[in-house]
């Protein structure tokens, strides 16, 4: 699943491309990419016809485009294999192409020249989707009203963040992963944020301090922002921006997808566990695992 990372990264290519472009048409080829609009895809389709659109939002990896006229949103489920692509008219259909949303200005861009840009969401796996939703006052969704901010929302409260941590009762990684606590935060950068400040993912989160729950928070931010740099974390050709070009930060992993390999700080070879459905990977040196509670 894409993370924070790389939501972002479509977000940017999106405020770049689509924002305050006013949509002609849409074309919904897949009913399945709209199926959360429970209204239907006709009913899709003719709502955002004539809307322009607003600056693109982000929570955690919860990604919208506000419709500036109107109190509503159209909400971007990537799934495990949605792209949301920027294409020029005249460039071939993708072969899992689900919705395509043309408009009615060409801008002033190469491609606008050669015939207009249109957006395209394109699905192999139909696991994710849009679909049209209210907004709260805060110009949210209302369906993601109850994500929490996530850590590089200037909003983001460490404070606060550090007393839910303690009040959790649980371990570290599975909070990092509820999005009601912190959100954005997926496997690849808990397991990434936790191998620099040398915490075992089964740290309970009662025995956080201040100064190690900041610890923490500090580097899920520089883990961030480092593969924001780079374009996200892309394992395979689904994971692109608007343009259809992959991130590298999979080159700068230190943890995970690293099994048998020598930690970067002590050599000692990374283990992988599984966890819930998914697997956690860690240095047994740098990230000690609790001790049993008696």
């Amino acid at each position: 699943m894409p993370e924070l990372p790389e939501v972002e990264v479509v977000r940017r290519g999106l405020e770049r491309w689509v924002a305050h472009r006013t949509v002609a048409a849409v074309e919904v080829l897949h009913p399945r990419a709209v199926r959360r609009h429970l209204a239907g895809a006709d009913d899709f389709a003719h709502r955002l016809k004539g809307h322009r659109v607003g600056v693109p939002g982000r929570r955690g990896k919860y990604l919208w485009l506000p419709l500036e006229d109107s109190d509503q949103s159209v909400l971007a489920h990537l799934g495990m294999s949605g792209q949301l692509l920027v294409q020029p008219h005249t460039a071939a259909d993708e072969k899992h192409l689900r919705v395509r949303v043309r408009f009615t200005d060409t801008r002033t861009s190469a491609a606008a020249a050669a015939g207009g840009t249109e957006l395209r969401f394109v699905d192999q796996r139909t696991f994710g989707g849009l679909s049209l939703h209210d907004n709260t006052p805060d110009g949210l969704p209302d369906v993601i009203a109850h994500i929490a901010r996530d850590p590089l929302d200037p909003l983001f409260d460490d404070e606060v963040f550090h007393r839910a941590l303690r009040r959790k009762r649980t371990t570290i990684k599975r909070a990092l992963l509820d999005q009601s606590l912190i959100s954005g935060v997926g496997n690849i950068y808990a397991d990434e944020a936790l191998w620099r400040a040398r915490i075992h993912y089964e740290r309970p989160t009662e025995t956080f301090t201040r100064p190690r729950s900041q610890l923490l928070l500090d580097h899920v931010r520089d883990v961030m922002n480092a593969a924001l740099a780079v374009g996200g974390t892309s394992f395979d050709s689904l994971y692109v921006n608007v343009n259809g070009e992959s991130g590298y930060f999979d080159r700068s992993l230190d943890a995970y997808g690293r099994e048998g390999l020598p930690c970067r700080r002590c050599g000692t070879p990374v283990r992988r566990q599984p966890w819930m459905n998914r697997s956690s990977y860690f240095c047994p040196r740098c990230q000690r695992a609790p001790r049993a509670s008696s």
